[in-house]
């Protein structure tokens, strides 16, 4: 199964041993195949280094490289109009539109309120762990 994973999701994955976690100890295990463009990269990688700072100890780069080498690269153009309430989120939507990718998993509520925009699912770690894992 395909999924597009929000930042917020990423990142908590790697601090916390919640739903996040999760989905990202099953992409790691083969059972989820996580989706991403070059923008989406960008921005884990970007809000990766602005913690880094702060946690010194949590060693990002790892992540950032296995994502970078294991994840699915697509190239996704800009959507022809803003969808979500904050346009930073649109990214998101035109990757899984890309990659005809059904499914993106965010805690952002500009996201979620979208939720079946041309037919993407767009749930909780929560639910997406109930419902897929």
């Amino acid at each position: 199964m395909r999924v597009v994973v929000d930042t917020n999701v990423f990142l908590s994955g790697i601090f916390f041993a919640g739903h996040p976690y999760e989905i990202l100890d099953a992409w790691r295990r083969g059972e989820v195949e996580l989706v991403l463009s070059a923008e989406i990269l960008a921005e884990y990688q970007a809000t990766a280094e602005r913690l880094a700072i702060k946690y010194p100890d949590i060693d990002f780069a790892t992540w950032i490289d296995l994502v970078a080498v294991k994840a699915s690269m697509i190239q996704a153009s800009q959507l022809p109009e803003q969808v979500c309430t904050d346009p930073d989120d649109d990214k998101f939507l035109a990757c899984a539109l890309a990659s005809r990718t059904t499914i993106i998993t965010t805690g952002d509520k500009a996201l979620l309120r979208v939720s079946n925009y041309q037919g993407i699912e767009i749930l909780t770690p929560a639910a997406f762990v109930a419902k897929y894992l």
